[in-house]
């Protein structure tokens, strides 16, 4: 603004200059023009001086505020990461000048819906709920973290204890300040989280990526990691302590789903001993990721005990013992979504030796928040919401027609991408996704059957994603109707596009076709050797009769994998959804049962379902039970001990 009124006010000292100017050159000449010419130099010079000091004013403002930005949001972490979610410094938030709104406790029967109205309007009722909390305690006082030889202890400049909730140590060699650490104590109900160091801790938590030290012992699940490492302190008697890392949390933003959360948030309970001291939990700045397990912790535990969840006034309390506790209104509706799923669906997790009873037909409906049965585990899954807003690529007119079932296409999120040909539009797309694996993301692609103007694109795929392995579960006719185009060569070669698959051998074993290609790409002459898995034992109406087959081929494709470097493996039916899908969840299922005894079925398919529409169907999932249970009775009697 200031510049604007200062062009103005040039802008008019000119027009006078001119005026006057144009009005001596009408006048008769003066014996020397030199005084008029001073004139306008000496305007001009002004003029210029005045834009001068506007300007230089402007610069140094804008210098002042792109470093406060800098300073504030742009900073990055000792691992190069820029930290989205805790950053810097946090900014807090100011108190609504006519006076927080008072939010009331959800019954949880009321939760869906409560969410559903939440939600609404992308999500402004939960920004406008979050930016109601109080930022902390105004009352609160940070001498003790405010002290000079504290500050270099402090990751964030604002992110500090409070006196009065701060974890105290025992001083070292009675030297002041070193009683301080940038930890708190926060009250939940009969729990305590705080510094390991204090008292008897035998559970520590990290909400994030971060480089950490290798304990002693390590254990690699989907969603985390668990270590066990000594603690020792002098003479005293050592003590053994637990650190769960989750991992599934993103650089950016909230999980995905609040399945893994739940899952470790359970495993965390099963192993802390009920006699331990109180678990630490920590991310980056202790209040953004740490809050967040923290409330769904407590929330659960009111849900059971109380039927009701009061989250905004947790929140709020937990606040006054640090600041900043939930630091983003995403974070805060993930709260709402993991206690969601938590009562909707409940623990579905299973000891492997309930198997059998679980597969029994329940007699009553079984309420929430207990094991529920599997004749209410499928109707709950018809629930899960196919997110049509998040197909529009796969819907584009160009790439329907790529489409075996246009029910069947692949997520945006997800969708496996093919490189770009040269001046041709639309080509990177191909109606596969990408499917997690127990330990490691992306570990399947889940595909229709090709088509016959699809085929070159699927050995695309299968080139460029460097996939060494491809399960067939159709035949290609079946009640003559083709269901899947025969994409690889009977004897000899073919050659798709740039691609060239030649056959090198083909064996049958029991209902198992195992046929070896070698292919090689035109714009490189090193040959690949891909072998496909084709399962005979699917019948063309219903499901196979018992689980043998499927279990042996499972066993084959894990031990292919592990010879080959375990990249992607590349599996199809026909529309890619439900023979593919029960494959993949077996497989998962049968890796988890392996590493941890554990079995959820219903979780193992939902998850899928968020990941590719329609994932296993009905008969399919009651099969998928028979399996596992088959598979656990083969598992007890391998590892029973053989008599000499």
């Amino acid at each position: 603004m200031l510049i604007s009124i200062s062009f103005l006010h040039i802008e008019a000292l000119l027009d006078n200059g001119t005026t006057s100017f144009n009005d001596t050159t009408t006048s008769p000449p003066e014996e020397n023009g030199h005084p008029q010419h001073l004139l306008t130099s000496m305007l001009i010079l002004i003029l210029v001086f005045i834009i001068l000091v506007f300007l230089a004013g402007y610069f140094f403002r804008f210098r002042k505020h792109r470093k406060a930005v800098v300073n504030s949001s742009d900073k990055k972490m000792p691992n190069g990461i820029l930290e989205e979610q805790e950053q810097q410094r946090v900014m807090l938030l100011r108190r609504s000048p006519s006076g927080p709104k008072k939010y009331f406790p959800i019954p949880v029967e009321h939760l869906e819906e409560e969410i559903r109205i939440r939600a609404a309007d992308d999500g402004k009722l939960f920004r406008e709920e979050f930016n109601s909390l109080p930022p902390g305690y105004m009352q609160g006082t940070l001498e003790m973290a405010n002290k000079e030889e504290n500050r270099e202890k402090n990751r964030y400049p604002n992110i500090l204890p409070y006196d009065h909730s701060r974890v105290v140590l025992t001083q070292t060699d009675g030297a002041p300040c070193t009683d301080y650490i940038n930890a708190s104590y926060i009250d939940v109900s009969k729990n305590f989280f705080k510094c390991i160091l204090l008292k008897k801790s035998n559970t520590l938590l990290e909400a994030e990526f971060c480089w950490a030290l290798r304990y002693c012992k390590d254990h690699r699940e989907s969603h985390c990691t668990s270590s066990k490492v000594q603690v020792s302190e002098g003479c005293k008697a050592p003590r053994l302590v637990t650190q769960l890392h989750f991992t599934s949390w993103p650089d950016f933003g909230v999980p995905f789903t609040p399945i893994g959360m739940l899952k470790f948030l359970k495993k965390v309970k099963s192993l802390n001993p009920t006699h331990a001291g109180p678990i630490v939990v920590h991310c980056s700045a202790g209040v953004g990721r740490t809050g967040t397990f923290v409330v769904i912790d407590a929330m659960i535990d009111m849900m059971h005990a109380e039927q009701k969840i009061d989250i905004f006034d947790f929140v709020a309390r937990i606040r006054n013992q640090r600041p900043q506790m939930v630091q983003t209104d995403m974070q805060y509706s993930f709260i709402y979504q993991a206690l969601l799923e938590y009562y909707l669906y409940g623990d579905t997790e299973l000891d492997v030796s309930s198997l059998e009873k679980h597969l029994q037909p329940s007699q009553n409906t079984a309420p929430n928040l207990v094991k529920i049965g599997l004749e209410e585990e499928f109707k709950k899954l018809t629930n899960v919401r196919i997110m049509k807003e998040n197909m529009r690529t796969g819907n584009l007119p160009a790439n329907m027609k790529k489409a075996r079932v246009i029910q069947i296409i692949p997520y945006d999120f997800n969708r496996v991408i093919l490189s770009m040909k040269r001046g041709q539009e639309y080509t990177d797309y191909i109606n596969a996704s990408f499917i997690d694996g127990y330990r490691q993301k992306d570990y399947f692609i889940a595909t229709q059957g090709p088509l016959p103007h699809t085929v070159e694109d699927f050995w695309r795929m299968v080139w460029e994603w460097k996939c060494h392995t491809i399960v067939m579960l159709t035949e290609v006719l079946e009640r003559e109707q083709e269901k899947c185009f025969q994409y690889w060569p009977s004897e000899g070669s073919v050659t798709y596009g740039e691609i060239t698959i030649e056959i090198k051998s083909d064996l049958l074993a029991d209902a198992i076709s195992v046929r070896d290609f070698l292919i090689t790409h035109s714009q490189d002459k090193q040959g690949r050797l891909v072998r496909q898995f084709h399962f005979h034992g699917w019948p063309e109406i219903g499901i196979p009769a018992e689980g043998k087959g499927m279990i042996d081929l499972i066993a084959a494709v894990q031990k292919q994998q592990q010879q080959t470097g375990n990249h992607p493996i590349t599996v199809h039916c026909s529309a890619g959804a439900g023979r593919t899908g029960t494959f993949i969840a077996l497989s998962n299922i049968l890796e988890r049962v392996k590493a941890e005894g554990l079995l959820d079925v219903f979780q193992a398919v939902k998850s899928l379902r968020l990941q590719r529409p329609h994932m296993v169907q009905t008969l399919v999932c009651c099969f998928n039970h028979k399996y596992n249970s088959q598979a656990m009775k083969r598992r007890e009697v391998a590892e029973a001990p053989q008599e000499e």
